[in-house]
């Protein structure tokens, strides 16, 4: 988007708002006597953590080639939702438009700041009606991809990026099982674009809630100062720059999981109670069967846990691609069900 005025998107309060200076703003060293924070001076986890993980960042930075500037590091990626509302959409006037079936917090984020929500469900085949979302003025623009829960990578985002008047958010929480390039690459064309991105798929790292978004230097800004002074724990950003220290751990857990992924649906293909499996670029699989509701709550009874989404498309259940035991497991239950021994 050409001419992109960031501060007519921006909610005045925010754009004004001075940020909270915490004691570790004024003074980010490691060595000294800390008298300045209130921390009790025992024990080994006395301190706050830096507030803007900057040792997370610069490792982000050097693996992505991105500059740390354009780097925000929150707690999840549904701090980063939270942030878009507050700093760009007035409850009770702004709204925004997701494309459903997607990513549920999207919707309950912009219920709880009270904006409203436009609607434009995604094709049969989960695809972006781009006409018809370009047809409604909002704020903000939610785009999952690849989607949740369909799994496909969405085409014609670019189009958006050109046309959409308003901000643009890209959540690529499964990049990394994804053939094609992150939209982070066209952060310099398009100041109205905000990139997610998690530590919790690809990373192994979902207990650790930590999330990323790459946005201009301007967005990152308002996000810094928008954001609670401590917003991630220092053991989080510790767990987080483990993880990218061992970037041949991670391509291997990515390799095993695409490679389990192609042996799940091949035999999944073979069983009669499946009807469809959708194309995924993700760690897992939309799979349409006879009854969602019945051979869901049978697997539980097998102690396998999936999740039921027929209440988002009509008789299906989402697999996540786990480890080769455990996808005996499920195709072994689902066979199981299928011969009529559920009831054994």
């Amino acid at each position: 988007m050409k001419n992109f005025d960031l501060k007519a998107w921006v909610r005045p309060n925010i754009w004004a708002l001075k940020p909270y200076s915490s004691a570790r703003d004024e003074f980010s060293g490691d060595e000294g006597v800390f008298l300045d924070a209130n921390e009790n001076p025992f024990g080994r986890k006395n301190r706050y953590p830096d507030p803007h993980q900057r040792a997370l960042k610069k490792a982000l930075s050097e693996r992505n080639h991105i500059p740390v500037e354009n780097i925000f590091i929150g707690n999840g990626s549904d701090e980063v939702i939270d942030l878009v509302y507050r700093i760009f959409c007035e409850p009770a006037k702004d709204r925004v438009i997701i494309c459903p079936p997607t990513y549920g917090m999207y919707e309950v984020s912009a219920n709880i700041h009270n904006v409203e929500v436009v609607r434009v469900p995604l094709t049969d085949s989960f695809e972006m009606n781009i006409d018809e979302i370009l047809a409604h003025p909002a704020q903000c623009l939610f785009v999952c991809s690849p989607n949740n829960p369909s799994g496909n990578r969405l085409q014609n985002v670019e189009r958006l990026l050109e046309e959409f008047q308003g901000i643009v958010i890209v959540d690529e929480a499964y990049i990394d099982f994804c053939a094609e390039r992150s939209f982070t690459e066209l952060l310099p064309q398009y100041p109205n674009l905000i990139v997610m991105q998690t530590f919790s798929k690809a990373w192994a790292l979902a207990s650790a809630r930590v999330g990323i978004a790459y946005a201009s230097a301007e967005i990152i800004a308002l996000m810094d100062k928008t954001k609670p002074p401590y917003n991630v724990s220092r053991f989080n950003q510790e767990e987080a720059l483990k993880a990218l220290s061992k970037p041949e751990k991670h391509a291997y857990r990515v390799a095993t999981i695409l490679r389990e992924r192609a042996l799940l649906e091949k035999e999944l293909q073979r069983l009669p109670v499946v009807k469809h499996i959708y194309p995924s670029d993700a760690n897992f699989l939309l799979v349409e069967v006879t009854d969602a509701d019945a051979i869901y709550h049978y697997l539980v009874s097998q102690k396998v846990i999936v999740r039921n989404r027929h209440s988002v498309v009509r008789n299906c259940i989402r697999i996540t691609v786990g480890t080769a035991e455990e996808n005996k497991i499920l195709l072994q239950a689902l066979r199981d069900y299928g011969n009529g021994n559920e009831n054994l």
